[in-house]
């Protein structure tokens, strides 16, 4: 009876408390909504549009209201959608109340291809004769980059510079795994050496291919980085070169400034005082700011755009492809995605579709699953690839079929190979930690495939032969959509990861450009000049993944607040170890800084 009644009272203090939770999100939900809709975003004369690129930079905006709240239980990760920003970009050239645009810089939340996707609309707002003045206090290489075509270029007289080449980082796991006891059975193309995303599990540093490739492409991304900051800053390449190796993230913003890279330094009141002469504004008056968030809420022209009948869809494949569980909402969900081609293929208003694809790969049958309805989509209409800073592995595998593949110089992608892998976990569970397992089968593989044991050679040579058999079926498609022999794409292939530069000289691209350009070509040969965008696939309730995700944000700020700066180490350990089945997926823990 004692036990019950315990049992009883813990259970009731649970629900109490879950309770008093539920009302004090309600709460905070209903006062940060009340907040919303007393807002009200006009544009004034003379105004300037301020763009700060700190967020994680998505493919497109969130239709989540919760976002930008504060809510109790939640952790705050604000985004801005890639589309918001051409739009603003876009809108502002045009719009006389916005007298020029105001850049203040310091990280990117975005890859390098991204980055130049902005650049380029900003060049071309400078067509428009209006300015962009650009201030920092601390600023990144990458900011640096897209910073440098404007007009003036501001450093604080104590502010960082950070100029000094790139680097890339490959994490490894397999002294860690080892201390677990953890062994991770690989298997992968007998001729995919390039395919550097199993090495995590199998070495504690590059192997010479992986070094090989790694260096090509980034020594190719980082002089199409020298060759746009020196036509707009005009100082040489070699010049550029040389500061770097100098290191000028630990030199004086003076030195940064005599060497060109900055026309002043400037405090942020001198600054200020800048922005309202070039807005044509008294002294000491409040400048008219408008953020790229802001400017994205004042409606359009909808009417208008109602009456064009013909439509583009803009399918956007972002993230790590899965098999469609949709076990995250950062993921590319094979089914939601594949239905989201499909319904564009099916839709008679809509004249060509643009694939937007920013992923790494993930699963080889997610990939087979978007790829089938990317070449059936393809054989009713056009369709245009635009990637962004990564379409490699699976995500070049869903490009193949596509009748134009755009990207930027500095897009990684290639990849083109499989892996398999299966953990064994049994070494930590039985000898570490003390946990036996026992069994009885009908047949002689009936566990297969088994996380506690490893692998027989029969099974791993099952395992050898379906990768391959993945592998040839990628090379396939890749030949039949590139029009390429087999062995010409094996040739470049074997896992092979390549910057976009690379990628146009094999023909596995056809040109570079953005999605702004993929969506001109995409009305060339639907032969359509007027059009509105159907973007896919639908976005989920807002609402319904404010609840899904409020438990994993509270698990997610627990894990960072006990492990402080390891946590993202832990959580690619996690990810990694517990990953299982065929893979098609580039280096994903590679990070260029």
């Amino acid at each position: 009876m004692k036990f019950f009644w315990k049992a009883f009272f813990a259970s009731l203090a649970a629900i109490i408390v879950a309770f008093l939770l539920f009302i004090f999100l309600l709460a905070g939900l209903v006062s940060s909504l009340a907040t919303i809709g007393e807002q009200s975003i006009t544009v004034k004369e003379n105004s300037l549009l301020m763009i700060k690129l700190d967020n994680r930079i998505v493919e497109r905006k969130s239709n989540n209201p919760f976002e930008e709240l504060e809510i109790p239980g939640m952790e705050k990760t604000s985004t801005t959608g890639l589309n918001q920003v051409f739009h603003a970009i876009s809108q502002a050239k045009n719009d006389s109340k916005i007298k020029g645009i105001y850049l203040e810089l310091s990280e990117i939340g975005a890859g390098y291809a991204t980055t130049e996707e902005i650049r380029n609309a900003l060049i071309d707002f400078k067509s428009s004769g209006k300015f962009i003045y650009a201030y920092s206090d601390a600023i990144s290489q990458k900011a640096y980059y897209l910073a440098s075509v404007a007009d003036s270029l501001i450093l604080n007289p104590v502010g960082m510079f950070d100029f000094r080449g790139l680097s890339a980082e490959h994490t490894f796991f397999k002294k860690a795994l080892d201390k677990f006891g953890i062994e991770m059975q690989i298997v992968r193309g007998k001729d995919n050496k390039f395919k550097s995303a199993v090495e995590p599990f199998m070495y504690d540093k590059m192997s010479p291919a992986n070094k090989e490739q790694t260096t090509l492409y980034l020594a190719t991304i980082w002089n199409h980085l020298l060759k746009g900051i020196s036509e707009s800053r005009k100082i040489s390449i070699d010049s550029l070169n040389q500061y770097a190796n100098s290191v000028m993230t630990f030199r004086t913003a003076e030195t940064a400034q005599k060497s060109r890279f900055f026309d002043r330094l400037k405090y942020r009141d001198q600054v200020l005082a800048d922005l309202r002469k070039l807005a044509g504004l008294k002294e000491n008056a409040e400048i008219p700011i408008v953020t790229v968030s802001e400017y994205d809420k004042i409606p359009s022209d909808v009417k208008a755009k109602a009456l064009i009948k013909d439509k583009i869809a803009v399918v956007y494949a972002e993230g790590e492809i899965d098999t469609g569980s949709g076990n995250s909402s950062h993921d590319i969900n094979s089914k939601d995605v594949s239905q989201g081609i499909r319904e564009a293929r099916i839709d008679t208003t809509v004249k060509a579709i643009v694939l937007r694809v920013n992923s790494p790969g993930g699963s080889a049958f997610g990939s087979e699953v978007i790829w089938r309805e990317v070449k059936l989509a393809s054989e009713a209409k056009p369709v245009i690839v635009s990637m962004g800073d990564y379409a490699a592995s699976g995500g070049y595998y869903i490009s193949v079929p596509a009748a134009v593949i755009l990207a930027n110089h500095t897009t990684i992608t290639g990849s083109i190979g499989v892996f398999g892998t299966i953990p064994n976990f049994g070494d930590l569970l039985n000898n570490k930690i003390g946990i036996t397992f026992d069994k009885v089968m009908t047949n002689e593989h009936s566990d297969m495939p088994s996380v506690i044991r490893k692998m027989t050679p029969f099974e791993t040579s099952l395992m050898q032969s379906y990768v391959e058999s993945t592998y040839s079926t990628f090379v396939s498609h890749v030949a039949a959509g590139r029009k390429m022999t087999v062995s010409n794409v094996d040739s470049i292939g074997q896992g092979r990861v390549w910057s976009g530069v690379n990628a146009k000289s094999n023909h596995l691209i056809d040109d570079f450009g953005g999605i702004k350009e993929a969506l001109k070509i995409a009305a060339e040969k639907a032969g359509i000049s007027e059009y509105r965008i159907k973007e896919l696939p639908k976005q989920k309730d807002p609402f319904a993944e404010l609840l899904k995700n409020f438990s994993v944000s509270m698990q997610t700020k627990m894990m960072e607040s006990v492990m402080g700066s390891s946590f993202d180490y832990w959580k690619n350990l996690s990810r990694e170890a517990n990953a299982k089945g065929i893979y098609t997926r580039m280096p994903f823990n590679l990070e260029i800084n």
